[in-house]
């Protein structure tokens, strides 16, 4: 049975408005799917806090938007007199004295906090399955055989579930675009500055974005218009003015430079997602877009993980060098700092993190700088040049976000063959260049979704929603989630 709470948020505003229904009864319908999920999306639910805000909200805000909405946040943003673990050990009980900034902003837009989500331990990893709390499990698999992705996969499964309309998340690598193409949803990572990163904990600053999911692209442009700006507590945060990304949203394809890229497709097996990406360009050309299919470059795309790593896992060891037990995180005794240390890294952290730090610090050594980080920097910065290239004739790049539907659990797969490591990783590419990047759902395959991704020039935003409104028209793909699985028009 659909619901108010299973519409688009201008859909859910007009009921709010017309007192059709309230935020209370709309709070009270998320807390209660996400007391009767199972897929472990919850670092904790805020079921009194959450009442108690719904029911002070009593005339409706006509102008504003998100009145009354609920959500979610991955438990990587701090919110202040909650507690925020980031998914590790580490981190228990650790209360944060202050809201990230956009908490704040979605606080002053009256939307209301229904709980923290889970992710990848420290936002360091891609499969939602490494947080202190366990596996996090793709609701349109009721068996819990495949993933959701990460790492913001407790925000994308509670999205995906119908829970909430929307849900913040953060993004590295491809930490909202990887999990939003598995889970049928919009995924938007806007141009790096361009959203307050302040209360974010952070994993690589130089590739962190904070990023979001909803259920239609109109929806990723309310949200944006809300949360991108200025913040004097972010020294990265843009001067650069913020558009109106709603009006006038939808634009007309004809005319546009659509960039695809070759060695992309090439890495790709699987035939559905083929077909249907192809058929998609169909469509799009028939739009009066322009296909072009363009080189990357053979050596340059394959070394985009081994990049990311380096890079990420040093920039990691840098940031996380407080979590020691004595200046951060719970102190496990010892009789030297060494020894409170070791402790507290042995014990807070999970194998995965322990091997991260310790690329990151190999990486760091003065001995091996030269061979491992800063050629990994400029490896980065041939990519960008190379982006930047191809988006300098192009309006947008267009790829499949991931190689298939989400992976099985435990699926074994050759991670270190060329195919995979274009394939899995090279929405990376984004966070290299810093450039504003969103996922679409393209349809479904076995009754799980399959995502694409378009991804724009800096500060770009209000053109990447505008040709991503009319895709969605073109495919009829709007509103997908578990409770309204649709087949798109494709």
């Amino acid at each position: 049975m659909m619901e108010y709470l299973d519409l688009s948020i201008r859909q859910i505003h007009a009921a709010l408005l017309q007192k059709k229904t309230t935020p209370l009864e709309l709070a009270k319908l998320a807390l209660k799917r996400a007391k009767e999920s199972k897929d472990n999306a919850f670092e904790l639910i805020l079921e009194e806090q959450a009442l108690e805000f719904a029911s002070s909200l009593v005339e409706p805000e006509e102008d504003n938007l998100l009145w009354g909405i609920p959500y979610v946040a991955k438990d990587n943003f701090s919110t202040k007199g909650i507690e925020t673990t980031a998914s590790s050990n580490v981190l228990n009980g650790y209360v944060p004295l202050f809201d990230a900034t956009v908490i704040a902003k979605l606080k002053e837009k009256k939307c209301v906090l229904i709980g923290k989500t889970t992710l990848d331990e420290l936002a360091m990893g891609g499969t939602g399955t490494t947080g202190h709390k366990g596996i996090t499990y793709n609701p349109y698999d009721p068996s819990h055989r495949r993933m959701m992705g990460g790492s913001s996969c407790g925000s994308a499964a509670c999205v995906a579930s119908g829970i909430v309309p929307f849900a913040l998340g953060s993004d590295t690598g491809d930490s909202v675009r990887k999990p939003a193409s598995f889970g049928g949803l919009v995924g938007m990572k806007p141009t790096w500055g361009r959203i307050s990163r302040y209360g974010l904990f952070p994993f690589a600053p130089s590739l962190d974005h904070v990023g979001y999911f909803t259920r239609g692209v109109e929806d990723s442009a309310i949200l944006l218009n809300a949360l991108a700006g200025r913040d004097e507590m972010d020294s990265t945060s843009s001067f650069r003015p913020v558009d109106d990304y709603r009006a006038d949203l939808s634009s007309p394809l004809a005319g546009k430079k659509i960039a695809v890229l070759k060695e992309i497709l090439d890495s790709i097996s699987d035939k559905t997602l083929l077909d249907k990406f192809n058929l998609s360009l169909q469509k799009m050309e028939q739009e009066g877009a322009e296909v072009r299919f363009v080189s990357f470059g053979e050596d340059l795309l394959p070394s985009v993980y081994a990049t990311y790593i380096v890079i990420s896992c040093a920039e990691a060891t840098s940031n996380d060098a407080n979590l020691d037990g004595i200046k951060f995180g719970p102190n496990y005794g010892g009789k030297t700092y060494q020894e409170v240390m070791f402790n507290a890294r042995t014990k807070g952290f999970s194998e995965l993190i322990k091997r991260r730090f310790v690329i990151g610090s190999f990486a760091l050594m003065r001995e091996n700088q030269d061979v491992l980080f800063l050629r990994a920097q400029k490896n980065r910065a041939k990519i960008v040049e190379r982006v930047n290239q191809i988006l300098a004739d192009s309006d947008f790049i267009y790829v499949p976000a991931a190689p298939s539907i989400a992976g099985k659990l435990g699926e074994a797969s050759d991670k270190l063959s060329n195919e995979y490591l274009i394939a899995d990783n090279h929405l990376a590419l984004g966070n290299f260049a810093g450039l504003p990047s969103l996922t679409l759902p393209l349809g479904m395959e076995e009754g799980m979704p399959l995502g694409v991704n378009f991804m724009g020039r800096a500060f770009e935003e209000k053109e990447l929603l505008g040709v991503a409104r009319r895709f969605e028209e073109i495919t009829g793909l709007e509103g997908l989630s578990t409770l309204n699985e649709k087949e798109g028009n494709l």
